[in-house]
Parts: C-alpha cells; sequence; structure tokens
C-alpha cells in the first residue's frame, strides 16, 4: 500500500509502483552513508512523495527534509533497488529508480600452511589460499610460474569452499591445491594466487609468491639381516634380527610378523631370547621416512632347530629311535664291507693256488724241449760236409 507524505510529514513507503520512468545505477561501499535524491520533490513543505527502500525491504534509512533518502551505513542489505515518486507543485508526477550495488574490497589474499617441500611422484599439499571479509565473493586461482592452474583430477586438485558471514553477509573464500611434481621437473617451482572481484569494482589482488623444494625419492633398499644365519635355532636360543636402512637421518621402524604390526618401540634391532614355538614365523620390518615414504624389507622366518639332544618327542621320530636306526643303519654297511673285504681276499688265495699248479707242466715241457733239441744236434752234425 502507499502512503504519501503530507501536511509537513513524510512517511517511508514500502509499496510496488508501476513501469519506471527514469534509473540510475549507483554503487556504495559497505560500511560508509549513501544519500539518495528524489527528484522532482518540494524543498518546501508540504511535500507529496513516496519511497520505496531496497528489495528485502530490511534498510535503515529516514527522509531528509528536502525529501532525499540517506542510508546511513550501507550494508548487504542495501543492495537492490530504490524508488522515488514525487508530485510537483505544478501537479507533475515524476519518478526516480536507483538500482544500488555494494561491495567491500578484502585484503590481499594469503596462502595459510605453505608447503617447504614436495616430494615428486606423489601428490603434495601446497597451501590454501584465504580471502575473507569481501563482497561480492569474488575468484581464487592459483598460478604455477605466472601461468593459471586448472583442476584436471590427476596431477593438480583444487578444493574450493565458500561461507558467508550470518550477519554481516561478507564471505571467505578459501582455495586448496594439492599437486603431483613430475619426476625431473623444476626443483624450486613457484606458486602463488590471485583473488579476481567482479563488478562494482574489478581489481585483481595476488598472494606473496612460495617456492617450495621439490625432492626426487630415492628407492630405499631396506635389508633385514637374521642372526645366526637362515633364522634356525636350538630352543631357548636368541635370534637377532637387524633392519639396515641406507637413509640420514635413521627412518622410524617398525616390525611385523606373520603379516601382522608388532607391538614394540620402534628400533632397527629385534632381539628375541629364550625362543620357543610361539616365536617361530616371518617377520619383516618397515622402515618410514618423511620424504620417501613407508617401504618394507623382503621377509624372513625364524623357526626351531630340534637336535634330538632334548629327547624324543610325541609325534616325532628322535631320540633312542633315531639312534637305533642310525645303529641299523652302520651295522648293514658294516657288514657289507666286510663281505666285500672277504671275497677279495678267497679271490686272491685262489688265485695264487692256480699259478702254483700251472708251473710243474711248465717245467716238464721245458725238458722235454730240450731233449728234443739235443737228438737234433748230433743228425746235423754226421750230414754236413765239413766233417773228419
Amino acid at each position: 500500500m502507499a502512503a504519501r507524505a503530507a501536511a509537513g510529514a513524510t512517511v517511508l513507503v514500502l509499496s510496488l509502483w508501476g513501469a519506471v520512468v527514469d534509473s540510475q545505477n549507483i554503487t556504495a561501499r559497505i560500511g560508509e552513508p549513501l544519500v539518495l535524491n528524489c527528484k522532482g520533490a518540494s524543498k518546501k513543505l508540504p511535500q507529496q512523495l513516496e519511497w520505496k527502500l531496497g528489495d528485502s525491504g530490511d534498510s535503515v534509512a529516514r527522509i531528509l527534509p528536502n525529501g532525499s533518502l540517506l542510508l546511513p551505513a550501507v550494508g548487504v542489505q542495501d543492495e537492490g533497488t530504490f524508488r522515488c515518486r514525487a508530485m510537483s507543485r505544478s501537479g507533475k508526477e515524476i519518478k526516480s529508480n536507483y538500482r544500488v550495488q555494494v561491495y567491500k574490497i578484502p585484503g590481499k589474499p594469503e596462502i595459510t600452511d605453505p608447503a617447504l617441500e614436495l616430494t615428486a611422484g606423489v601428490p603434495n599439499k601446497v597451501g590454501t589460499c584465504v580471502s575473507s571479509g569481501g563482497y561480492p565473493a569474488g575468484t581464487l586461482t592459483w598460478h604455477l610460474d605466472g601461468k593459471p592452474l586448472i583442476s584436471d583430477g590427476k596431477g593438480i586438485s583444487i578444493k574450493e569452499e565458500t561461507r558467508r558471514h550470518p550477519e554481516t553477509g561478507l564471505f571467505t573464500i578459501q582455495s586448496e591445491l594439492m599437486v603431483t611434481p613430475v619426476l625431473g621437473g623444476a626443483p624450486h617451482p613457484t606458486f602463488s594466487c590471485s583473488l579476481s572481484l567482479g563488478p562494482p569494482r574489478r581489481r585483481i589482488l595476488h598472494t606473496a609468491p612460495i617456492k617450495p623444494n621439490v625432492w626426487e625419492v630415492v628407492p630405499l633398499e631396506i635389508r633385514l639381516v637374521v642372526e645366526p644365519e637362515g633364522g634356525a635355532v636350538a630352543p631357548g636360543g636368541t635370534v637377532t634380527l637387524t633392519c639396515e636402512a641406507p637413509v640420514q637421518p635413521p627412518p622410524q621402524i617398525h616390525w611385523i610378523k606373520d603379516g601382522m604390526p608388532l607391538p614394540l618401540p620402534r628400533s632397527p634391532v629385534l632381539r628375541l631370547q629364550e625362543v620357543g614355538p610361539q616365536d617361530q614365523g616371518t617377520y619383516s620390518c618397515v622402515a618410514t621416512y618423511p620424504t620417501h615414504g613407508s617401504q618394507e624389507s623382503l621377509a624372513v622366518s625364524v623357526s626351531i632347530n630340534d637336535t634330538g639332544e632334548e629327547g624324543p618327542t610325541a609325534g616325532s621320530v628322535g631320540g633312542t629311535g633315531l639312534g637305533a636306526l642310525a645303529l641299523a643303519l652302520g651295522i648293514l654297511g658294516g657288514l657289507g664291507t666286510a663281505a666285500i673285504i672277504i671275497g677279495l681276499i678267497v679271490w686272491q688265495r685262489r688265485r695264487h693256488r692256480g699259478e702254483k699248479r700251472k708251473t710243474p707242466e711248465n717245467q716238464e715241457e721245458e725238458e722235454e724241449r730240450a731233449e728234443l733239441n739235443q737228438a737234433e744236434e748230433p743228425e746235423v752234425a754226421e750230414g754236413s760236409p765239413g766233417g773228419p
């Protein structure tokens, strides 16, 4: 419902009117006063005019004696359209329309929790860019070596958040940057963040740059040494496991048995004393270093070596049973060896007797051959022409 200021009284009217005859765009800084003139209003009383306050209807304002509208401290609630309708003394109706935009320029954005070091090949948080106390909100943009970054879900990830103060209506925006530096890339990249403000006051505000160092992870060779070698020990013995990591400062070491972490103090040496069945299993160590992450060693086995000195145990072959088996095998081996030796002796004796039997026969043959040779010699002599 429209109300008019008449008979020296001025009234604020919150009503909708018809078409706008004249309009003007006004920009106002939040917190400062603003005066809107009502065109055509008589400067003397009585006045005939109407004011419709901003779109929200929550504006705090008063009409001055000359018919102008005063906003003592512009706020977010004053953004919108203000209308005035006045009746001149000549009876001419004049309408005024003001489209008010409010703004507040925040301070320069800042990078909170800036990273000092980044690790190549893995995601790293560079920092969080924050701008607070501005209106409108504006837009934050990350830059790498002066070039804007766009989130691609792979090597670059940007997470944004916008909050609005419940009383003042001012904005706080923040942008968190995660990057995965490539291997062999720049060792000292330059990151920065900028805030872009839209109308009515366009401008760009920049943060101070940051230059974190990029480390390239060198694979660590974690070595687990077990003493005694092989990890087998007699019941009640001692096994020493040593986790060797060639990096300085030394990493944090924790131990794993059969795939489960052991609740032990972090130490590179694990000594198992008075080893029993409960200590048998597979052991490994995990070295954790801030710039290298965690790496697990190859596993080694710890077992009990039963030498039989403790006597037989149920369900196993050992003690006197094992000794009897060894004794039987020894006897059988000895009998076999003796049989071979006896066989050789008998064979040699038989051979020797055979040679003795052949000797007389050879002597008789030699004597017969000698007699035949003697009988042939005279016959040859008698038949020779050179005889007497």
